[in-house]
């Protein structure tokens, strides 16, 4: 089986993901959460169910014990936002690495790729990141509503499907 009859083949069977979506902040609310509330908004609008959500404060205890809820409810993808830098409260990516059980070292080499080609050399700050907890994806963008849109649009939805089937088949 190609490539593309690979990718039609899990749309086909994985057509409606739960999913959910973790903003790590130390300042937002969810009434000011512009990065929580466009992946939310594009994962309904390309078909997916969005069955939780939540912002926390950078504290790592904080975001394993929601990223481990999240995945015990259910969710097959959680998408983080924020905490992905190197600023000494960005905590997100050694907490989500301790998690992870297979890492996808490609989205984060190509996050910063297509960053490096909108903001220059500062894409080399970001840890992006994403991998698989269980039969969970979970993918670390940073807080940047462009980052956040840019991840969103470029490399998670047009792959999603695909990364779920494989995951849990």
């Amino acid at each position: 089986m190609g490539h593309q009859e690979h990718r039609q083949s899990a749309a086909a069977q994985t057509a409606s993901i739960p999913c959910a979506v973790l903003t790590i902040s130390d300042s937002r609310t969810e009434a000011t959460d512009e990065s929580g509330h466009f992946i939310r908004t594009t994962l309904t609008q390309a078909g997916h169910n969005v069955v939780q959500y939540a912002v926390v404060r950078d504290e790592p205890a904080q975001i394993v014990e929601m990223v481990r809820r999240f995945a015990a409810e259910g969710c097959k993808v959680i998408i983080t936002n924020g905490g992905t830098g190197i600023a000494r409260r960005d905590s997100t990516f050694e907490a989500i690495d301790a998690l992870l059980e297979k890492r996808l070292p490609g989205f984060g080499e190509l996050f910063r790729m297509l960053s490096f080609a909108e903001i220059g050399p500062a894409a080399m700050l970001s840890r992006a990141t994403a991998g698989v907890f269980g039969e969970t994806l979970i993918f670390c963008l940073p807080g940047s509503p462009n980052a956040v849109q840019l991840g969103m649009e470029r490399l998670i939805l047009p792959e999603l499907a695909h990364l779920v089937w494989e995951t849990v088949r």
